[in-house]
């Protein structure tokens, strides 16, 4: 496309060369003449000044810096981010359903869905219009999914799924397994089935290898627009808000409330039975183990350094509440004098 052609797609304003042609995206350091690259960060100033990209997107207080053409806008991250669905290098897939797939007659397709090489469907499944169900997928009795959601290879629906219009689901993930509940007793674990489903609202992408557990009694409900990374976890009857983000690797355990708006950084593990509030964010490998019950940023655990001075203040943690009952016994005598 040419800077005119995008200019009008985002919204931008063009500095310099209208009819230059733009033949994908790229970072400041790797762009090349027939690249459109982005500035947002400061830090990133000199590689914005010794670019080779053919043109940038920039804010209006930046263009004296560029060193090209540019599309001036208001949010540069943003329209990048708008962009790449126009420059997507994603092999197109085969229409209709591939002879191989096993689907039951009572499962009801709408009209141009995409059925991939060895899925398999189960019995009064429903599955909306435009909806790509990728080769080697199962999705079990009863499930239901709204239109265009796209489940990549090798995805799993347990039996009593929901999914809602536009929900990705990308490789390995395992929607509506059992959570995980069991009653001890003096003959070994006594396993509680799991008798509640999974519901996930519209607009929903959740990443590869990610698992959200099926309820005990009601339903784990994830709402619209939520985006999950890959590998967390999500247990049985955890609810998630709308448009709460959550990173790669989180732990959630059952029945934690997490509340709209919330990001949740890697690594994350949430205890179970709790509630985070609405706009709530939590840092990298922060471990929550009691409600949050006000909107701000928290964090855990001990900022990183050396290993020597680490294992020394350890060992000083250990000794702080003997210390800390010392100076209150000091203080004590103090004021009595």
């Amino acid at each position: 496309m040419t800077l005119a052609e995008i200019a009008e797609l985002i919204g931008a304003r063009v500095h310099g060369n209208p009819s230059r042609s733009i033949e994908g995206l790229a970072t400041l350091g790797s762009a090349t003449s027939q690249h459109l690259s982005f500035f947002v960060n400061p830090k990133y100033l000199s590689a914005l000044k010794d670019t080779a990209a053919g043109a940038v997107l920039i804010k209006e207080t930046q263009l004296a810096d560029a060193p090209c053409d540019a599309l001036v806008c208001d949010n540069p991250y943003m329209a990048f981010a708008q962009l790449t669905s126009h420059f997507v290098d994603v092999p197109p897939v085969a229409e209709g359903i591939h002879p191989s797939a096993v689907i039951d007659p009572s499962a009801c397709l709408a009209g141009c869905v995409v059925v991939g090489p060895r899925a398999v469907i189960g019995a009064n499944v429903r599955i909306g219009a435009g909806s790509v169900i990728h080769p080697g997928v199962v999705i079990e009795a009863n499930c239901q999914l709204g239109e265009d959601c796209v489940l990549y290879a090798n995805v799993t629906l347990y039996h009593g799924v929901r999914l809602g219009d536009r929900v990705t689901l990308h490789s390995g993930c395992v929607i509506g397994a059992d959570g995980f509940g069991f009653a001890p007793s003096n003959l070994g674990w006594v396993k509680i089935h799991q008798l509640g489903g999974v519901e996930i609202g519209s607009d929903v992408e959740i990443g590869a290898n990610t698992t959200v557990d099926r309820g005990a009694l009601e339903d784990t409900r994830i709402a619209n627009g939520v985006i999950i990374d890959n590998q967390v976890q999500i247990a049985h009857n955890v609810v998630i808000g709308d448009g709460t983000a959550i990173a790669g690797c989180t732990g959630i355990a059952g029945s934690t409330t997490i509340g709209k708006g919330c990001t949740i950084a890697g690594g994350a593990a949430i205890a179970g039975h709790l509630t985070i509030a609405d706009g709530v964010h939590i840092t990298a490998t922060t471990l929550v183990s009691k409600s949050l019950t006000e909107k701000n940023s928290y964090s855990s655990g001990t900022p990183l350094e050396k290993s020597s001075k680490w294992k020394k203040n350890a060992a000083r943690f250990n000794q702080l509440d003997e210390t800390v009952r010392r100076v209150i016994a000091l203080e004590k005598k103090l004021n009595d004098k």
